[in-house]
C-alpha cells in the first residue's frame, strides 16, 4: 500500500513542477487556444496555451520508470505485465506526438484520427484486449476463442482475436473521443480521468480483486492529473489540449482492461459524458446531417452553462456525478452495475429532456 500511496504524491509533486515548464514552452512557441477559433466552442475570452498533456504524460512515464528502477515488482506484476507497460508507453507517445501537431497545425479530424487508431493498435499489438465479458446474469462470455494467424516470428505465432481486438479497439476509440468532446470546460476532462483512475486503483486494492500492479498503475495517473488539475482548474492558466484530452480516455480505457475488465466500473464513472456524446453523434448524422465534428454548443456542459450554471458549478456538478457512480462501482458486483447502468440511463435521459427545456425557455425570444 505504501508503494502506491507514495507513486501517487510524486506523481501529483511531478506534475504540479513540469506543467508551468510546460506552460512556458507554449506560451513561447504560441501553442494556444485561441477563442476567436470557433468561438462557438470556446468558454474562455483570451488565448490559452495548449500542450498541458505533455506535462501529465511525462510525469506519467517518468513516475513509471523511476518504480521499475526502484523495485520492478511493484508495477510489473501478472496482470501488468513488461510488454503491457512498453505497449503503454508507446501508444501514449503517439497520442502526445499527434497532439502536438493537432495544437500547433490545426489538423483535420479525418488527419488526426490516426494517431488514436494507431496508439489502439499498438495496444492490441502489446496483447493488452478484452478477452471476456462477465455476464450480469453469471457466468463469463469469452471473446478470444477466434483467432487468426497473421504472422510467426522465431516460431512464435502472432494472432488476430476477431472478437476481443475488434471490442477493444471500440472501447478504446469511444474512451478517447469522450474524453476529447468532454474537454470544454476548465478542468472537467483532467478531474474526470482523476476521479476515474482513483476508482479504479481503489476497485484493485479490494479483496475480490487484489491487483497491486494495476492498482499502483493507476494511482501514477490520477496523481498526475491532480497535480495538472491545479493550474487546469477554473480559471485555467493552460489546457489539456489534443494529446492531452485523448490522453485521459485513452488511460482510463487501458487501465479498465489491465484491471481484470472492470469496463462496468469504468462506464459508471464516464456515464454522463458518454450519454452525451452519443447523443450529440447521433443528433448531428440523423437530424441535422452534418459532420460529427461540426462545432456547437450542444454538449450538455454548455447546455448548463446556458440555463445559468456558472462553470464551476457545472464542472462541479459532473465531477460529483463520476464520483458518487465509481463510489457505487467499488461496492457493486457484476449484477448491481449493470441495474445501476439502467437506472443512471434513464436518468441521464429525463435530465437531459429537462436541461434542452429549460435551455429553449432561457434562449428563445421573449
Amino acid at each position: 500500500m505504501l508503494p502506491i500511496i507514495l507513486s501517487f504524491l510524486a506523481a501529483a509533486a511531478l506534475a504540479l513542477f513540469l506543467t508551468p515548464l510546460v506552460r512556458t514552452y507554449a506560451i513561447a512557441h504560441r501553442l494556444v487556444d485561441d477563442p476567436a477559433i470557433e468561438p462557438q466552442r470556446r468558454a474562455h475570452d483570451r488565448p490559452i496555451p495548449l500542450l498541458g498533456g505533455l506535462a501529465v504524460w511525462l510525469t506519467i512515464v517518468i513516475i513509471i520508470f523511476s518504480v521499475l528502477l526502484l523495485n520492478q515488482s511493484y508495477i510489473v506484476g501478472p496482470y501488468l505485465k513488461s510488454k503491457f507497460i512498453i505497449g503503454i508507453i508507446l501508444a501514449s507517445a503517439v497520442l502526445m506526438a499527434g497532439g502536438y501537431l493537432d495544437d500547433r497545425y490545426h489538423l483535420r479530424p479525418r488527419s488526426s484520427v490516426w494517431f488514436p487508431i494507431l496508439a489502439v493498435l499498438i495496444i492490441i499489438a502489446s496483447g493488452i484486449g478484452i478477452n471476456f465479458i462477465t455476464r450480469p446474469w453469471g457466468g463469463v462470455m469469452r471473446l478470444d476463442g477466434w483467432k487468426i494467424e497473421l504472422l510467426r516470428y522465431r516460431d512464435l505465432p502472432y494472432y488476430f482475436n476477431v472478437g476481443a481486438d475488434i471490442l477493444t479497439f471500440c472501447w478504446l476509440m469511444g474512451m478517447m473521443y469522450t474524453t476529447k468532446l468532454l474537454d470544454g470546460l476548465d478542468g472537467l476532462t483532467s478531474g474526470i480521468a482523476a476521479i476515474g483512475a482513483i476508482t479504479l486503483s481503489a476497485l484493485s486494492l479490494t479483496a475480490i480483486v487484489h491487483q497491486p500492479d494495476t492498482a499502483l498503475l493507476a494511482a501514477i495517473v490520477a496523481g498526475a492529473f491532480l497535480g495538472f488539475l491545479r493550474y487546469n482548474w477554473f480559471p485555467a492558466s493552460i489546457f489539456l489540449g489534443e494529446g492531452g484530452s485523448l490522453l485521459a480516455g485513452f488511460m482510463l480505457g487501458v487501465l479498465a482492461i489491465a484491471a481484470g475488465g472492470k469496463i462496468a466500473a469504468t462506464i459508471l464513472v464516464v456515464a454522463i459524458p458518454v450519454f452525451d456524446v452519443f447523443w450529440v453523434i447521433a443528433r448531428r448524422i440523423f437530424w441535422e446531417h452534418k459532420s460529427i465534428a461540426a462545432a456547437d454548443r450542444q454538449h450538455l456542459h454548455f447546455r448548463l452553462l446556458d440555463i445559468g450554471l456558472t462553470p464551476r458549478q457545472t464542472v462541479l456538478f459532473f465531477w460529483s456525478v463520476s464520483a458518487v457512480w465509481g463510489t457505487l462501482a467499488l461496492v457493486l458486483q457484476t449484477r448491481g452495475k449493470f441495474f445501476a447502468f439502467i437506472i443512471l440511463s434513464f436518468i441521464s435521459i429525463i435530465f437531459a429532456y429537462l436541461v434542452v427545456k429549460l435551455q429553449n425557455r432561457r434562449l428563445s425570444p421573449r
